[in-house]
């Protein structure tokens, strides 16, 4: 293999991963991906100016093993020359304290690790041995768990590490397969080691890895990181590209594509520390105002705006108070609070009960006036729906029609000239507003969550 060095030599200068001169603390578990990038950036770097250290966390989950493995590392650094750091920490203590998988714990410390030592010795880049295997297993991992299209998209070349958004994580190996790191260790004499926990099936990225994707290579598909590289690649720029969309959109936001909303939901969930579920995002866009229990006492909600808020403590939402007077008197519609209202004046006509249509109702004309009020159900307010003698309270409505409590506050009532409310959404029209052998014009009142 020894076009490798040539072929990580050029994917580093035609991305741009490392800058000429730049101090780089390159990240050695001991097994071979990691000790082959090691030897390769070392290798690279008299003619890049790169200042290297070896930076190693024992997670001290194999006993021995684990601490051969920083035997290991330690040992080549001193003879590369090269600076070594060691960081350790009980990951299955971590893992129960904080309720995590040991993966994600063995994570989280490794990375807090990582950024704390290129801060103590002033790098701004850590290198990371992932490489194309890595990314073929984290999309079926992804896959099916219900990932996006961020997540799908995998691992980047360089992202910001996520203890020190200030370093970046730059993996040069992506585009090389482990087949081929193992190949050219063997052939330069590279030492490594191997990780037994690798070939438990107690963890599912190993069933992934040794069930799944051979059954894949060998009975549908024998390029399947190719093709899987392929399809991360175009999942990964067009989510770049709706990403970069609903940053810069000014368009309201009912009016965006489904797709701008979701990024919009998501990218503000992720800046307020919560994981951006499918399941939340679809609550919090299909309906403005729309409360969501995240957890015990921690509330979410969406303005029409499209603004994620959030409250913590027991007490629920306040009213809303907005609201929008429209002239009904001429055919026309409007947009509140995430639905499309629109309005027809129609002459008399022989009295028949109108079709039922979903999404529209017919009304009084006389009755309703030539002014609308919509807005949203407010503490007191009552209503007579058809076949009912006398108005009551709006909640006890609710109450009977079992609407959830996180609901009622922003369904959208629409108020009479007079004052009174002859539409509720989700409830029965009103019974002084119904249509009758008496009525002149109607009035045609259709509706339509956006």
């Amino acid at each position: 293999m020894s076009s490798l060095p040539e072929h990580i030599e050029e994917s580093i200068r035609a991305r741009k991963l490392f800058r000429r001169g730049e101090k780089i603390l390159v990240a050695v578990s001991g097994g071979a991906d990691s000790m082959v990038l090691l030897h390769l950036l070392h290798q690279l770097a008299p003619a890049q100016g790169w200042k290297l250290a070896v930076a190693h966390f024992n997670h001290r989950l194999r006993g021995r093993s684990s601490d051969a493995d920083e035997t290991l590392a330690r040992e080549t650094a001193r003879q590369l020359g090269l600076p070594f750091a060691a960081g350790s920490a009980d990951v299955r203590r971590f893992a129960r304290r904080h309720k995590l998988s040991l993966e994600m714990a063995a994570r989280e410390l490794r990375h807090a690790f990582l950024a704390r030592e290129a801060r103590k010795r002033k790098c701004s880049a850590v290198a990371l041995a992932h490489h194309a295997d890595d990314q073929v297993e984290l999309f079926f991992l992804r896959l099916l768990r219900g990932s996006g299209g961020e997540g799908l998209a995998g691992m980047k070349w360089s992202a910001p590490s996520p203890a020190d958004p200030r370093l970046r994580l730059v993996r040069p190996l992506l585009g090389a397969a482990k087949a081929d790191l193992e190949q050219f260790a063997r052939s330069q004499g590279i030492r490594f080691r191997k990780d037994a926990s690798n070939d438990s099936p107690d963890f599912l990225r190993n069933r992934v890895r040794l069930e799944l994707l051979p059954l894949l290579r060998k009975r549908y598909q024998p390029a399947l990181a190719k093709t899987v590289l392929r399809v991360m690649d175009i999942v990964g720029t067009e989510t770049e590209f709706v990403g970069q969309a609903a940053r810069a959109g000014n368009k309201k936001f009912a009016s965006l594509p489904v797709a701008l909303q979701r990024r919009r939901l998501q990218r503000q969930l992720l800046e307020q520390d919560i994981a951006p579920e499918f399941e939340l995002i679809e609550q919090l866009r299909s309906r403005p105002g729309r409360v969501v229990n995240i957890e015990a006492g921690r509330h979410l909600w969406r303005d029409a705006a499209g603004k994620v808020r959030q409250q913590r403590g027991a007490s629920r939402p306040a009213f809303q108070r907005g609201s929008k007077t429209v002239n009904v008197a001429k055919a026309g519609s409007a947009e509140f609070a995430g639905r499309h209202f629109a309005w027809k004046m129609e002459p008399p006509a022989v009295f028949r009960r109108p079709t039922v249509v979903a999404g529209r109702e017919y009304f009084d004309a006389a009755g309703v006036g030539g002014k609308v009020v919509l807005r949203h159900w407010r503490a007191g307010d009552r209503f007579q729906p058809i076949g009912m003698k006398v108005a009551v309270k709006l909640q006890d409505l609710f109450v009977n029609a079992k609407v959830p409590r996180e609901e009622r506050r922003n369904r959208v009532v629409a108020a009479a000239a007079d004052g009174r409310i002859f539409w509720v959404e989700g409830l029965r029209i009103g019974e002084p507003f119904k249509l009758t052998a008496q009525t002149g014009r109607r009035l045609r009142w259709e509706w339509q969550n956006q």
